[in-house]
């Protein structure tokens, strides 16, 4: 009997509906089906797939105007022809279903009504069977033989490589979204803080709020940041981070800045509203990075007039690092354009490196940008920096990222020595 009720859906729905982070089946398949039905001369084919004690019709092709299966129906396992098939109880091959006296006491036999039928079953390489690829006409087909058969089977291992592939991706899909949220139901990421200091006078102005991951499989930040967006979970991710962050610095005291990482998505999302409302704005910096695609730079300019009118600024990170950065430099009119490493890296020895660092020093410095040079290791690189008339610093020469406490030890010693 055929049930149009949606049973519980199988892992490989996702492949059906090209669910998120699934990779959907073949467009062609349903094209494919059609062509091999007509080259049969069959009224119908189709793709089940075998899920508990039921069979579901994933891909359906007909010349019938009243079909009798439709793509998601199912039927119960025991009934029909599909797993009498893959048992070896009937031919794969039934040119003539009245041949076979077995066939006449099922009542899809009679029903449907089956004539010809042919059937071959989808292997995937685990050697589990996934299901049936069949052809059925409503009358005999006697022209129906061997190489008819084989042609079958080799279609068979078409889906059966196109769906191992699928049901890899989907499995991948779930190892992500059951990693990001692990993540998030540990509170995680952990928050560091990485001073920045007023190049002239050795003060922290700010810090840059980092995240650490302290969980399994370690990974740099930005991968973890990079899946949890490939699954549409990027932007919850941004948010617990700012949470961790601005939670951290709660009890610390100063007038330092507070600097976040945050993506276009996240602004444009207005997911940001809200999460920084405990700050004083004037004291929250948002860092777009170089790596951030940009889609529509009006409506992520729309969502900042708001934030910036209260006082929040806007930093462009990595400048230097490669064109898109450029792109948010001129398109965004930053506060603050923060140097990336490999700018600052070696500046006191390199002439190339001084000379595009001191453009974007002079380009800040017509647009009324400050700017922060990131990466600052040795002493020689902070006197070229300022040499070049760089405004802010940060980098391990200057201090290692801090935990709280230790950020909060370190802002007491300075207001101690001043």
């Amino acid at each position: 009997m055929i049930d149009r009720s949606n049973p519980e859906a199988p892992l490989s729905d996702a492949w059906l509906e090209g669910g998120p982070g699934a990779v959907s089946i073949s467009r062609n398949v349903d094209r494919l089906l059609d062509a091999v039905r007509r080259h049969l001369d069959m009224d119908v084919a189709f793709v089940s797939e075998f899920h508990g004690r039921h069979r579901v019709f994933r891909h359906v092709a007909t010349r019938l105007d009243r079909a009798p299966i439709l793509p998601g129906d199912s039927s119960p396992l025991d009934e029909g022809y599909c797993m009498r098939v893959v048992e070896g109880s009937i031919p794969q091959l039934i040119p003539d279903t009245a041949a076979i006296p077995l066939l006449e006491h099922l009542p899809e036999t009679r029903t449907v009504p089956i004539g010809a039928h042919i059937s071959v079953p989808i292997q995937l390489r685990d050697g589990r069977v996934y299901g049936t690829f069949c052809c059925f006409s409503l009358s005999s087909n006697l022209s129906l033989g061997q190489r008819d058969l084989h042609m079958m089977r080799a279609f068979a291992d078409l889906l059966a490589y196109q769906i191992d592939g699928d049901l890899d991706a989907v499995q991948e899909h779930e190892a992500k979204v059951e990693r990001i949220t692990s993540v998030l139901e540990l509170g995680q990421p952990h928050m560091v803080y990485q001073p920045i200091y007023r190049s002239s006078t050795r003060r922290i102005i700010g810090v840059e709020c980092l995240s650490r991951f302290d969980l399994e499989p370690r990974r740099t930040p930005d991968v973890w940041f990079a899946e949890a967006s490939e699954i549409g979970l990027g932007v919850r991710l941004e948010l617990n981070a700012i949470l961790s962050a601005l939670d951290g610095l709660r009890h610390v005291h100063g007038d330092f800045y507070v600097a976040l990482n945050v993506s276009p998505q996240t602004i444009i999302s207005g997911g940001i509203d809200g999460y920084i409302d405990d700050l004083d704005p004037h004291r929250v910096v948002l860092e777009i990075t170089e790596h951030s695609l940009v889609e529509d730079y009006k409506l992520l300019n729309e969502r900042l007039v708001p934030l910036r009118e209260a006082g929040v600024r806007v930093a462009v990170d990595d400048a230097g690092a490669g064109y898109a950065s450029m792109r948010h430099v001129l398109a965004i009119h930053p506060d603050i354009i923060k140097l990336d490493l490999s700018l600052t890296r070696d500046i006191d020895t390199d002439s190339p490196r001084r000379a595009l660092a001191a453009a974007l020093i002079e380009f800040a410095r017509q647009t009324q940008s400050r700017v922060i040079a990131e990466g600052v290791e040795t002493a020689s690189e902070l006197a070229a920096l300022q040499a070049l008339g760089v405004d802010d610093v940060q980098g391990y020469y200057l201090a290692r990222p801090l935990e709280v406490e230790a950020l909060a030890q370190k802002l007491m010693a300075e207001r101690q020595r001043n």
